[in-house]
């Protein structure tokens, strides 16, 4: 090889090296982009986000959804499943408070409609005591005050009080079709909720822990009529159903019954917030199909066990859960807005 050929061939190596080098490095510098992009979405959650803007943001929701719960204790059950509802579909963005002129917003999914109304007051209730203090007047967002509201029906109602992540913005999206396939369903089994719940970041145990909120829960009579009139061509009643259970169920569930009649999923203790859900479970009386199949699976079974003996690591693992939770698809910086209005943008 000529040597001018030697020395061009080391150049050319060389730029190949370099630029090789460059192409690792962007690939690399690219990867660490996005983890300090979704470090940085999260750090934007924090308890003290309003310290500076609205420092009283807890006491003023707090004192509305006090006087909410004194009225009716549907405020608490009402409430949670609002920010369950919100939180699946679109993430934690409130977008489940906004109305559409032509119902076609997720409240008027077929999923969303039995949302009863006294979530929705609840939140609009602490909306107004918050924005009746002139520094916190349209800085708090809609999706936190729900947040917080959540939080303090779950404490009044005897569970556990913990520490709420704030700094959600609100989302201007809300569509019927967002709603589909997004909640789990009474029928569910346990591989179809954790297929659900993984998708949104939340294990098992989270699952279970947040199944757990039905302690407090009501249901309608036709999303488990099923079960008890019309199991199967050979079962008339679930087997997995305690029998006694079933019949008082049918007592208050009589065939053609009105649809709106509401059944408490805790026949024990229905206004605590307790571990007496997990105990039912073990004796066979969950409501839902999606229930049960938490004590009759063995890959469930040993945590339903662990948190009917177990207070305490019930409401330990329910924070964690809910905490986890209010993390989902949340908006923050300058996505979204702070609705001015929480049942429509600005």
């Amino acid at each position: 090889m000529h040597k001018n050929q030697f020395i061009a061939a080391k150049v050319n190596r060389s730029e190949q090296l370099v630029m090789g080098d460059h192409g690792f490095l962007m690939i690399f510098s690219s990867f660490l982009l996005l983890i300090i992009c979704a470090q940085t979405s999260l750090a934007q959650l924090t308890p003290s986000f309003y310290r500076k803007t609205c420092p009283n943001v807890e006491r003023l929701v707090r004192s509305a959804v006090e006087l909410k719960f004194q009225q009716t204790f549907v405020t608490a059950p009402a409430t949670l499943r609002l920010f369950f509802h919100d939180c699946f579909v679109r993430g934690c963005d409130g977008s489940i408070l906004l109305a559409s002129p032509n119902n076609k917003a997720e409240k008027n999914h077929p999923d969303d409609i039995s949302l009863a109304g006294d979530g929705f007051d609840t939140v609009a209730k602490a909306k107004a005591a918050v924005d009746s203090e002139p520094q916190c007047r349209n800085k708090v967002s809609c999706a936190d005050i729900l947040a917080l509201a959540t939080r303090d029906v779950i404490n009044l109602a005897g569970g556990p009080f913990y520490r709420v992540e704030l700094g959600r913005r609100d989302g201007r999206i809300s569509t019927i079709a967002s709603v589909q396939r997004h909640l789990p369903h009474p029928h569910f089994n346990l591989d179809q909720l954790n297929s659900m719940f993984a998708s949104n970041g939340l294990s098992q145990t989270d699952m279970i822990a947040l199944s757990g909120a039905h302690t407090i829960g009501f249901s309608h009579c036709n999303h488990f009529s099923k079960r008890i009139y019309n199991f199967s061509p050979k079962r008339l009643i679930d087997p997995t159903l305690n029998l006694q259970y079933a019949f008082q169920l049918r007592q208050a569930c009589p065939l053609r019954v009105d649809s709106r009649i509401a059944i408490n999923m805790d026949p024990v203790t229905p206004q605590e917030f307790d571990n007496q859900y997990f105990k039912n479970l073990q004796q066979g009386k969950g409501l839902f199909t999606s229930d049960q199949v938490l004590a009759t699976d063995e890959r469930s079974k040993g945590t339903v066990n662990l948190f009917a003996s177990n207070q305490l690591a019930f409401n330990n693992a329910f924070v964690q859960a809910i905490t986890k939770m209010g993390r989902i698809g949340v908006l923050t910086g300058r996505q979204g807005e702070i609705r001015f209005d929480c049942f429509r943008v600005n």
